[in-house]
């Protein structure tokens, strides 16, 4: 499944800051009516449905606000009072359309199209689990090699950035956490348990935070996810595996996925975003969409409400210091253009293919102010075939694989990403999934070596060290004389890499 630049102003004060274009504005706040109540017939034979109602955040409206939910039938699940956010569970098929006609209400709408008891990252493909011939092999090479790590001469990408290197000089501060917002880590690992912080983990599954011991593991071994992203921002430089890019720093896990479809709703993102900046935690990594919508479009008001919510909450963790950076997806989708064609969404129920366009109708988190947005290479440092791209949406580049285009000399030959597993093993992965964990370990090793930067800061600094190839004379990657992407921009900022490809040497220089 697929799935933005620096300088926007934080502006918590207001309903929502969505400054992304001029034609978004302020969401406004609708009129005051009473809502109608649920009849007891209606909730017996209608679905349960999650719901985001966003409302101004002082005290009174909030508390009218939450009067007004349980009259229309409605329960609420948490409240984040602090950037008005309230998580709803409603069998009301009205609910949403009376809810938004509160006072004091700016936004409200259901954050799935399927009830609740009935994939949104950006990898692409399946994983190949390292096999042991292979890992012996691999390990032979590493040790000729004179590499501190078992398995490093399959992590071509290291080297891409200069990570191998950067360690020798800075490897990363015990005071700085990524947060891997995701579908849970598997902290038990042996590469990852040294630098797990388990004090800034949770599960925020349904929009609240359980913090009880392992709430932030993966539900099984298939929830592989957040353990490989995990493994390729801070895995241990500790002669076992893998080596991640900023192997000093602490990584934490927030868990988002639904048990049962694995989907990334809303109110759980709302929740970890929160989670993350009021324990401390100065980066999250984002390698999803925010579920059912693969683009939000405002005119839609549920999908309206969605960017809403997401956005108060990553606003707030930017606030509150933390840095986010979310992948760019995997449709090789133009977000620059005029139209793209979604025919994935809503993916927790019937698609419905449709025409958006992309200035109006926003990836989220991706899309949102503030966050960067990172495009997928491969080891010859093009961009991957996969990746989405846009030029002035693309901030940063980083090594996400190729395994069509772009193959390493390296022992397995393999252009993906070699991280962490579930059950102490190892696997290759493709995406911007993996992009951005690389441009979040860079974003570390800078946090670590400044470390009084802001967010913003952060960001200009990721792209000032970036190194940028330039678009390229030509995009033909299978050869049939067909330009299969188009990089606009020039050689300091374009489609294809924004900025530039991270440099984790440079970042701790």
């Amino acid at each position: 499944m697929a799935h933005l630049p620096a300088g926007r102003r934080l502006a918590l004060a207001v309903p929502v800051a969505l400054s992304l274009t001029a034609s978004i504005g302020f969401l406004p706040a609708t009129a005051s009516a009473a809502p109608h109540p649920v009849t007891a017939a209606q909730a017996a034979d209608a679905p349960e449905l999650a719901y985001v109602v966003n409302t101004r955040t002082d005290h009174r409206t909030i508390a009218s606000v939450k009067r007004a939910i349980a009259r229309a039938g409605g329960t609420v699940v948490a409240g984040y009072d602090r950037i008005g956010v309230i998580v709803v569970h409603s069998a009301n098929p009205g609910f949403g359309e009376q809810i938004r006609t509160v006072r004091g209400v700016q936004s409200a709408g259901a954050t799935r199209t399927a009830p609740l008891t009935a994939a949104g990252t950006t990898d692409e493909g399946a994983a190949e689990v390292l096999t042991a011939a292979q890992a012996a092999h691999t390990a032979e090479a590493s040790k000729a090699a004179g590499a501190s790590e078992p398995l490093e001469a399959d992590q071509w990408d290291l080297r891409a950035i200069g990570a191998d290197r950067a360690a020798k000089i800075n490897p990363g501060s015990r005071r700085v956490t990524v947060g891997v917002i995701d579908t849970g880590v598997d902290d038990t690992h042996p590469d990852l348990a040294p630098n797990f912080s388990a004090g800034q983990s949770a599960n925020c599954v349904g929009g609240k935070a359980d913090t009880s011991q392992g709430a932030w593991r993966p539900y099984t071994a298939d929830d592989y996810h957040g353990t490989h992203v995990a493994g390729e921002i801070a895995a241990a430089r500790n002669g076992i595996g893998v080596a991640g890019v900023a192997p000093g720093v602490k990584v934490a896990g927030i868990k988002v996925s639904d048990p049962d479809n694995g989907l990334f709703y809303p109110e759980s993102v709302v929740c970890a975003f929160v989670f993350a900046a009021d324990h401390g935690v100065e980066i999250t990594n984002n390698s999803y969409y925010v579920d059912p919508w693969l683009y939000n479009c405002l005119d839609d008001p549920d999908q309206r409400a969605i960017v809403d919510a997401v956005n108060r909450a990553q606003l707030y963790a930017q606030h509150k210091g933390t840095l986010n950076l979310a992948s760019a997806g995997n449709s090789s989708d133009d977000l620059d253009s005029d139209a793209l064609v979604d025919d994935s969404s809503p993916d927790d129920s019937t698609p419905v293919p449709r025409t958006v366009d992309p200035h109006k109708c926003f990836d989220v988190p991706t899309q949102l102010p503030g966050v960067v947005t990172v495009s997928a290479t491969g080891v010859l440092n093009q961009k991957s075939y996969y990746s989405s791209y846009g030029n002035g949406v693309i901030d940063v580049a980083a090594p996400g694989g190729d395994r069509l285009y772009q193959i390493p000399d390296t022992p397995s030959k393999d252009g993906r990403i070699l991280s962490t597993m579930p059950n102490d093993q190892y696997a290759f992965l493709q995406g911007t999934s993996m992009a951005s964990p690389h441009a979040a370990g860079v974003a570390a090793l800078l946090k670590s070596t400044h470390p009084w930067a802001s967010p913003a800061q952060l960001q200009a600094l990721l792209k000032a060290e970036a190194k940028n190839p330039g678009c390229p004379d030509s995009y033909d990657q299978n050869g049939d004389g067909v330009q299969d992407a188009t990089c606009e921009g020039g050689r300091r900022v374009n489609g294809f890499y924004g900025a530039g490809v991270v440099d984790a040497l440079r970042a701790v220089k």
